[in-house]
Parts: C-alpha cells; structure tokens; sequence
C-alpha cells in the first residue's frame, strides 16, 4: 500500500475499513529473527459468561493487592484499576506525580484523564489515598478535582492525601524545563511537570509538605529557601521579593481549600488494614522507568514498582498480597532511552495512530516497537506478579503477523542472560525474535476467551509460556467492558 496518501486519525483507524499493517513486517534494526515453535492451536477452555470470570478473579484478589505497569508506563493501568475497585474500599496511589495520566471510561462511555486523584475515584463507594510518597501540584490536583465535580463525580469526603506528601511548586515546573535545556541533546525526555525537581528537593531535605500548610508562620521562609535555590542554580531563573509574596498568599488560599482532604494517612492505612478492608494500590509510571531498576538515566525519579507500595504508603511487605503486571500486546515508551524492539519509519508511525499512542498528560506521541519479552520477564522478577493484564490486543487485528523479542545477543552472537543495566550495551545488541501468525479479524466486540481466534489465543498463550505468569486479564478496547477474564 502507499502510505503517503493515507490520513492517519482515529476515524479512518478504527472504522471497517482499517489499513493493512502487512508492512510492519520489516525487520527493525539489531534484529535476528527466527520464527517460533510450531504450536497446535489451543483446545478452546469451558466457556465462562464474563460476569462469573470477573467475579472469581476479582473475588479471590488479597486483601491488599496493586497493579503496577510491566514496561515504559502507559499500559493501561488507570482502567483495570476503575473496574477492580467496584470491589475494594479504598485505591491508593503511593508515588509519582502529576505526570501519570491514567485515562478511564464510567459507565455512559465518558472519558476522564487522571493525573493525581486515584483512578478509583467513579465508583461512588471508594476512598481515594493519595500517600505520602506521591509529589503533590495542587493548582492541577484542584483543577482536576473542579472537572470531576463539574461532570457529577463527587469528590467531598472521598479524597485523603498525606499530610507526609511533598508540594510540587510551579517554579519546580519551570527548574524542569531549565534543567532539560541544560542537557541539550542528552535531554531525559521529562514531561516538564517538575517531577524530578520535586524528588530533589525532597532528596535534598529541603522539600516543603503538606503538613506546613498548616504552620503559615514558618511557610514563607522554607519557600525562600528553595526559590533562593533554583535561582542560584539557574541563572534564567529570575527570583524576587515579589514573586516570594505572590506564592505565599496563593498556598494561604490553597492551603485552606486543602484541610478537609488532609490525612495521616499512614494511620488511615494501617488503620484500614486492621478493619480487612480491601485496598487496592495504583502505580504511576511503570518498572522500566524506576529510578533504581529502570533505564537510568532515562526514568523516572520515583520506585513504581513493587516496593515503592511499601515506602509510598506506610504499609509493611507482609501485608502486600497479589500485584497484577499491566503490559500492553506491544512495547511503547516516551522521551530519550534505549528501546531495543522500537520499529522505526512509517511501521512505527502507524501502529501509533491505530493504537492512539499519545500521552494522556503531555499528548507526546510515543515510540512504538513490539512486545519485549526480555524486559518483561525482567519486570516480573523485580515485582513477583501473581499475573498480567495484558492491553490494547485489538490494536495488532491488523497485522498479517507479529513479532516477540524473546532474546538478546551480543553483537557476536554471545547469549545476553537478563536485562542489562548499560545503555551502551542495549543500544548494540541484537534482539531475537519470534515470528507468530496474525488473525486479521475485529475482536474488539469479544467478551469470552475462547471466542477470539485460534491465533490471537495462540499469542496470549505464547507470552504466559515465555514469562512464566499467568494473563488472567486481557484488554480489547479503551470502554469499562472491553476486558476479558481469563
């Protein structure tokens, strides 16, 4: 097909008449393919009506249990969190920011972007925690709350944030956009929302939180002090006595609008635990882009995944149950980094628009590649995983085949045994891949596992067998219904 004369918008991507993604089969760069193991079409299992699937899933979840993203972020965590926590009392986020943005459907199919209230906030009966370990801007956490309000979500009662919580100031925002410009073609590739400054003011020990909100008295020298700060780091900064007296009496405004949703909730937590209440913990961001396990320096400045529950909440390990690993049916990452399965050129291009891959908090497009078993696999270890949702299977429908980067080499064929932590080595080694047949047929209408096609089960069953972990999830479209329990 000429792709240069077709108009790539989600109209024309997910009517009938979707364009072929037979091109996609190039090979993308540092590739060996070889093609998979012949396997025998599975064996369709007993047929489960979706609400008994659900409710035995959901039903058999731990006490406390979480959903952390497996890759780069933007798997699609925010809606299996909305469709879990119809069963749970309380949803918690424990670390990020601002720069999560987890996009849910209520039941009338309308769309809410969330970027710090957790996304269990449509179903009417949940709590919402924001813990301490998450890094608070609140002109857009009262910006967010005013849109749900406005669309008859009802947030008064419901919302709790940690008193132990960082502020994110503007001025972080602006250090963030200094900083980035500053690395030039080294860049991260941040969303520029002032996480990282944040973190290292928190680091730095000279962070404000929550609970000096409450003391106006010292507040207005503990902001001199970090604006003084930026302003001797960067000298486009431009800091005055004026600008000082604007902040404060903005956070004084602030700072009475945010009592009522003030909390210890470290007590609120444990508290609840106590009560066996059910608690289901949101991750931001996902494990490739942890500060410590990620592909550092391009990550994130926070742990999203499994023990950033524990520091971000104030809960202890043992009461950690199941962690439910969201990884979408292909690989997808934003900004600067190493992306070893990424198809570069118009492959890319397309599986972007079919898949509407641009962020939900910065609309960055974002790179596409194919599912990275290497990674994955190295996700589960880090997390421990009792499953997978895996998401957006309907956007590969339209592939004559698909590929799993199921290992790495080095460049003279040696064997590279886990995910490695030098970037310089991911950007030269070559990735094996295997190659799997397509189904070319819409299964975002599909309810029941062993409806979808033969093929489609195949690939599913193919990613359990080289992982380890059970898909008890599989995502077939953005709306609450389009998920299978299998």
């Amino acid at each position: 097909m000429n792709i240069s004369h077709l108009t790539l918008d989600s109209h024309t991507l997910f009517n009938s008449q979707r364009p072929s993604f037979s091109f996609l089969r190039h090979t993308p760069r540092n590739v060996v393919v070889c093609s998979a193991k012949p396997v025998a079409p599975p064996s369709p299992p007993p047929k489960l009506t979706t609400a008994q699937s659900s409710d035995g899933r959901i039903g058999s979840l731990s006490q406390v249990s979480g959903v952390l993203g497996c890759q780069w972020g933007d798997e699609g965590k925010g809606k299996l969190v909305d469709i879990l926590a119809q069963h749970f009392e309380i949803v918690a986020r424990c670390q990020g920011g601002a720069n999560a943005g987890h996009t849910i459907y209520n039941s009338e199919g309308k769309k809410f972007a969330l970027h710090l209230v957790p996304s269990g906030i449509l179903n009417e009966d949940t709590l919402c925690v924001i813990g301490n370990g998450v890094v608070v801007h609140l002109p857009g956490l009262f910006k967010e709350i005013d849109n749900l309000e406005s669309n008859g979500v009802s947030c008064k009662g419901r919302i709790l944030i940690s008193d132990r919580a960082h502020l994110l100031f503007d001025f972080h925002q602006e250090v963030d956009g200094l900083r980035e410009a500053e690395l030039a073609k080294s860049f991260i590739g941040t969303t520029k929302r002032g996480i990282g400054p944040c973190y290292a003011s928190k680091a730095n020990r000279n962070g404000i939180r929550v609970s000096d909100l409450r003391h106006m008295d010292t507040f207005p020298q503990k902001l001199d002090v970090l604006l003084s700060d930026a302003a001797s780091r960067f000298k486009d900064f431009k800091y005055g006595p004026e600008m000082l007296k604007e902040e404060v009496e903005k956070y004084k405004r602030f700072a009475e609008r945010l009592e009522p949703f003030i909390a210890d909730t470290v007590h609120v937590m444990n508290d609840a635990i106590t009560q066996k209440k059910k608690i289901l913990v949101e991750g931001g961001q996902a494990t490739m882009l942890d500060i410590d396990f990620g592909t550092y320096p391009f990550v994130t400045s926070s742990s999203p995944s499994a023990g950033g529950i524990c520091t971000g909440l104030g809960i202890a390990p043992r009461i950690v149950g199941d962690l439910i690993g969201v990884v979408k049916a292909y690989t997808t990452r934003v900004g600067s980094g190493p992306f070893p399965t990424e198809i570069l050129g118009s492959g890319g291009d397309l599986l972007r628009f079919a898949g509407q891959e641009f962020g939900t908090t910065t609309g960055r497009p974002r790179r596409c590649g194919w599912l990275d078993i290497v990674a994955l696999k190295y996700s589960c270890q880090i997390n421990g995983f009792s499953s997978l949702n895996l998401t957006k299977l309907d956007v590969l429908s339209d592939l004559d085949e698909i590929k799993l980067g199921v290992s790495y080499k080095h460049a003279d064929g040696t064997p590279i045994k886990s995910f490695p932590s030098d970037l310089r080595l991911l950007e030269q080694l070559e990735v094996e891949y295997e190659t799997l047949p397509g189904w070319k047929s819409d299964i975002s209408k599909i309810r029941n596992y062993s409806d979808l096609p033969n093929v489609a089960r195949q690939y599913v069953e193919r990613i359990e067998e080289l992982v380890g972990v059970p898909i008890h999830y599989i995502g077939v479209g953005p709306g609450r219904d389009a998920l299978i329990f299998k």
